[in-house]
């Protein structure tokens, strides 16, 4: 699938449901398929777009299937790429690519500033909901510093906790804003974004895979953290980050993966690893989906190489 962004897919049912933000992120889009090698002929429908709301930039879009609803996440702005909101529609009907969606609203965040970008949803074993996002600590002065934050949702519209920094980029893999050829943004911008948070196969463990650095450069690359399934998510002490990109972007060809997600084979026997890839064409960057399976260590970690 080419030049479709923030790919994201569940299992449900027996069907794989994939989400992508339209061309010109003016809109929301949703298919369904029994196998995803076959993407480009699944059934398609728009969910939301800038011509039946006065919004603009419905970037990230996931869904999700909780208490037999479903909910569509994603973020949004008025123009405005500083006033962006996360938001959520919802669907009463069993069938998401027929029934309709109907907006929830706005996801308040913050009471100071209600930033917010990329929303991801982890669901416990035990049933609890916890929203993972990206944002800053304050509204941008000069530098600009997205981390990644979690709470508790009380429903899935609704957060029911403070917000909990649990990542921001400490390292120089995670702090590139320049270019090889120069371009570059107009401040430095550091980035931990797109987070994607799993609960690995042993049930032991909760992963939250994020891309660091610029969208706009070569250099994205994808980090994790890990924290104990049994531990209080919202204590940052919880979770591990690793110190080391689980996948670091090839300088050679300047290629880069961002966005990662994982869904279930249809038989359950083996775990697909949906990404964007980007890199460098004619001077542009080029964005464009794929998938290939990945393998599990024994500590019930990803393997990607």
């Amino acid at each position: 699938m080419k030049q479709l962004g923030y790919p994201q897919a569940i299992f449900h049912d027996g069907k794989y449901y994939f989400t992508f933000q339209g061309m010109g992120g003016e809109s929301v889009e949703l298919y369904c398929t029994d196998d995803l090698t076959k993407l480009e002929k699944a059934e398609h429908r728009t969910l939301w777009s800038a011509q039946q709301d006065s919004m603009t930039h419905f970037w990230s879009p996931e869904i999700y299937n909780i208490g037999g609803k479903w909910y569509m996440y994603f973020e949004a702005d008025d123009g405005n790429t500083d006033n962006h909101n996360l938001y959520v529609l919802e669907c009463k009907d069993a069938d998401p690519m027929k029934g309709t969606f109907v907006m929830k609203g706005v996801i308040e965040t913050h009471a100071e500033w209600n930033y917010g970008i990329h929303p991801n949803l982890l669901q416990m074993p035990s049933g609890e909901l916890y929203l993972l996002w990206s944002s800053w600590p304050k509204r941008r002065n000069e530098t600009e510093t997205q981390c990644i934050y979690i709470a508790r949702m009380e429903n899935p519209w609704t957060i029911s906790s403070e917000r909990v920094l649990i990542s921001k980029p400490d390292y120089e893999w995670e702090r590139q804003w320049i270019n090889p050829n120069g371009n570059r943004s107009a401040y430095p911008i550091y980035v931990n974004e797109n987070p994607e948070a799993f609960i690995s196969p042993d049930g032991q463990r909760v992963v939250v895979l994020y891309s660091a650095s610029g969208i706009w450069t070569v250099y994205t690359a994808m980090g994790m953290l890990t924290a104990p399934v049994g531990a209080d998510l919202l204590n940052p002490s919880s979770w591990t980050k690793r110190d080391e990109p689980m996948m670091a972007p090839d300088t050679i060809t300047y290629s880069t993966i961002s966005n990662v997600y994982l869904v279930p084979s249809s038989d359950g026997k083996a775990t697909y690893m949906i990404y964007e890839k980007k890199w460098l064409e004619k001077g542009n960057i080029v964005r464009d989906t794929y998938m290939r399976p990945i393998s599990w260590t024994d500590d019930g970690l990803p393997v990607f190489n």
